[in-house]
């Protein structure tokens, strides 16, 4: 899958994060779409995740990136889009699989779990792994859409 513009979105808590992984994907020749949040002052992230997710089940965007503390919270949120399939990864190994057997469309990251330095890593990892298809079809296609 070529990759020509991802979606991103993030409460407080995921703010720093996301900046460095804004500067990876400008780095890759990957457009960005930054949905917020812009600062650490609180925020809710379902302000932020829903303009992701729309965007990706849109097809505006190939796929999507979210961030908050704890991960659950903005994987939830961007689960409940029919067509997404957010995956909440917190090693890179977790990442390849989630787009390989998955073809998890969208990434958690759980920032208050993770290094800066993995939530990169993370994402590079999710970004280049494509999925494999075959057996796995049969299991997505399993997944109720809402």
């Amino acid at each position: 899958m070529t990759i020509r513009q991802i979606a991103i979105g993030c409460d407080h808590a995921g703010y720093p994060y996301k900046r460095s992984i804004i500067s990876v994907l400008d780095a890759l020749g990957i457009a960005v779409l930054d949905f917020g949040t812009d600062s650490e002052e609180s925020t809710d992230y379902p302000d932020f995740v829903h303009p992701v997710a729309d965007s990706v089940e849109s097809g505006r965007a190939d796929l999507g990136i979210v961030l908050c503390g704890s991960g659950n919270g903005v994987a939830m949120t961007a689960n409940k889009h029919q067509g997404i399939r957010a995956a909440l990864c917190w090693t890179e190994e977790l990442a390849v699989l989630a787009r390989r057997h998955n073809n998890a469309n969208v990434l958690a990251l759980p920032v208050r779990f993770i290094a800066e330095e993995l939530a990169v890593a993370i994402t590079k990892a999710f970004l280049s792994a494509d999925f494999e298809a075959g057996r796995h079809i049969r299991r997505i296609e399993k997944i109720p859409i809402s």
